[in-house]
């Protein structure tokens, strides 16, 4: 029984795995789509329009957010970055359930729009192994990555706004544990108000 999709916000430190995490969820089970972003920067080399980004120019970027046609949207490094609302209630309408991969701030301005998404904080299993795994990038300097860190233990203090905690020790449990939590959500009864409502006539 699975009709409208479900909207999902996902966050968690960086460093956390939410990429790997995701990536691994659509290659392993059909009905999702990941949401793709707007955004005011240039194309890097290999990216494509429609498939890395939705790539605006500012006037276009600032013409949707005033034709409210982005769910969220935040300025960094003096570009705009923002979820298209069109894209996401297409894919939503279809039947499938759409990730959104966005920080707190951000999660909480869609929940506020849809009640009904569901929200899920990824975080490591230590503080630890969070370090470990910035420095595992080899991409990144101490000074970055205590910045990381630093910038941690700030979106620490949000957690309790989510739905759903997600510890990612082990890449494929995480895998599994989330498609789980997405998978009853769908069986929520504010989910299937058609199918009480029928059930109730059916019974009158």
């Amino acid at each position: 029984m699975k009709n409208k999709g479900i909207l999902i916000v996902v966050s968690g430190f960086s460093g956390a795995g939410k990429g790997t995490l995701m990536k691994k969820l659509v290659e392993e089970y059909e009905g999702y789509s990941l949401s793709i972003s707007a955004t005011t920067r240039k194309p890097r080399p290999g990216e494509e329009n429609g498939r890395e980004y939705f790539f605006l120019t500012r006037e276009e970027f600032e013409q949707k957010i005033a034709d409210n046609a982005l769910i969220e949207h935040a300025q960094y490094c003096d570009n705009y970055y923002g979820t298209p609302r069109d894209y996401v209630e297409e894919q939503m309408a279809l039947g499938r359930d759409v990730i959104l991969e966005i920080e707190i701030q951000g999660a909480l301005a869609v929940k506020k729009q849809y009640p009904d998404a569901v929200l899920l904080f990824v975080a490591p299993p230590s503080a630890e192994e969070l370090r470990r795994r910035l420095l595992g990038r080899g991409t990144e300097t101490e000074e970055v990555v205590d910045k990381r860190l630093r910038r941690a233990k700030e979106e620490a203090q949000g957690i309790e706004a989510y739905d759903y905690l997600l510890i990612n020790d082990d890449l494929e449990t995480c895998v599994k544990e989330l498609h789980a939590i997405i998978d009853a959500a769908h069986h929520a009864p504010v989910r299937n108000e058609e199918f009480i409502e029928k059930i109730r006539q059916e019974l009158a």
